[in-house]
């Protein structure tokens, strides 16, 4: 099993603001607050698309971010919702988090769906803050900051093409000159000691993945060289490009490594010859490869497709490329297995930690860091509000047994406040 591996930075909307808002009608005494919720921020989702083979796509583009909730309004108006961001990946994609190393997904079917960002909830217009003891409350909620993240996307691949041919026949070459692959190139037998991924870019949002494998010789299929090891990564490609020397050095007779390296591979098994095969006649910027390429055209005839290419110069590769492409979009994919549960559990909303870092308490919890991040903190009657709420769920004797002392910097998220005297409370 292959790797293509991505990073990709991930924001999430933020929720809409919350409307501060009183309803003044000429005939209408008392009017009251009317302020409106802030919508929902978008979220960003992944989906599993099997039309996808590769993670390239994410070379060119890395940083996705979904719209923002709109603010409420007057009149009990509500702001409208951002719109999810969806995130086309190829159906067998691992998902992590960067900083964690948690794995958060195994997308492993079509359509699968997994919100790797949640979009931040809209704040509440003041309407909602009415009670017997306050008529008109002049402050609203901020829109809920949404998710944002690293992510480490690994993509468990089946090569699409496989390169079969003898040490020094190219493929290294070859695989170099189609796709970011560097492989170890050399002028001795088995420079390539284990397989190279590369992937081949088509066009837009088209692309395949080829791997380069250590070359065969006689007798691989029982195990001589790296026989076995190199035929058993060949069973899991979908087509097979038979590379082949032209240039007839070295006593290289296409002809012969033709139908030798047919053999290996029936003799493995009867499978391989059965998956689609191209022949790339390499080489051919050499003196003797045209008088071989006739000779091996008259012997294959019309059994198999041949493209006559030089690695070294480029001369016929994008033809060879497109070709393979063809084939590919014809053939069904491959299934994978799940290896993983789909989606892990969330930790608990409830509840925080206080935690001493580097002379700073760090207190962490969702609810209690949602409730600070939704405060506007210019605003006295809602930094009052924040007070009463520290107060309820006993924030402070948790910094005092902790070691807190007045003066000390407290971080909530991304706030800091200043611990004081206990009928203080907390200050901004």
């Amino acid at each position: 099993m292959f790797y293509d591996i991505a990073k990709i930075y991930v924001k999430a909307g933020d929720g809409g603001n919350g409307c501060m808002s009183f309803r003044r009608e000429k005939y209408v005494p008392n009017g009251g607050p009317d302020g409106g919720d802030g919508g929902r921020g978008g979220s960003v989702i992944l989906i599993g698309d099997e039309g996808l083979n590769t993670l390239l796509d994410f070379r060119y583009k890395r940083h996705y971010k979904a719209p923002r909730g709109e603010h409420g309004k007057g009149s009990n108006r509500h702001g409208r919702a951002g719109e999810n961001l969806y995130i086309r990946v190829p159906v067998g994609t691992l998902v992590k988090d960067e900083a964690t190393g948690e794995i958060i997904a195994d997308i492993t079917e079509h359509g699968q769906e997994v919100v790797v960002a949640k979009g931040g909830r809209g704040g509440r217009g003041n309407s909602h803050f009415v009670s017997s003891t306050r008529q008109a409350p002049r402050f609203a909620e901020l829109g809920e900051p949404g998710e944002e993240r690293w992510l480490i996307l690994e993509l468990k691949l089946l090569a699409d093409v496989g390169l079969v041919g003898y040490p020094n026949a190219g493929k290294s070459t070859l695989i170099s000159r189609v796709s970011e692959a560097r492989p170890k190139i050399a002028d001795y037998p088995f420079t390539t000691l284990t397989p190279n991924l590369g992937v081949v870019e088509v066009g837009e949002g088209q692309s395949f993945v080829m791997a380069d494998i250590p070359g065969l010789i006689e007798g691989a299929h029982a195990g001589v060289g790296l026989g076995q090891q190199f035929l058993r990564h060949i069973e899991r490609t979908r087509v097979l490009l038979m590379v082949l020397d032209m240039s007839g050095l070295e006593g290289r007779e296409p002809v012969a490594d033709f139908e030798a390296l047919l053999k290996e591979l029936g003799l493995y098994s009867e499978k391989l010859l059965k998956k689609p095969l191209i022949i790339a006649a390499n080489k051919m910027d050499t003196a003797t490869a045209q008088e071989n390429l006739e000779k091996l055209r008259q012997h294959v005839k019309e059994r198999y497709e041949i493209y006559p290419i030089s690695a070294l110069t480029g001369e016929g590769i994008k033809s060879l490329i497109y070709r393979l492409w063809e084939i590919l979009a014809t053939l069904p994919g491959e299934s994978l297995e799940q290896e993983v549960p789909k989606v892990f559990k969330e930790q608990p909303e409830e509840g925080f930690i206080v935690e001493k870092i580097d002379g700073e308490f760090v207190v962490r919890g969702k609810k209690i860091e949602r409730l600070v991040a939704m405060t506007n903190l210019n605003n006295e009657e809602a930094v009052d509000r924040l007070q009463r709420a520290f107060e309820r769920v006993g924030l402070e004797e948790q910094l005092k047994n902790a070691g807190a002392k007045p003066g000390d910097l407290v971080r909530i998220g991304k706030f800091e406040f200043y611990f004081v005297n206990e009928t203080e409370g907390l200050d901004d």
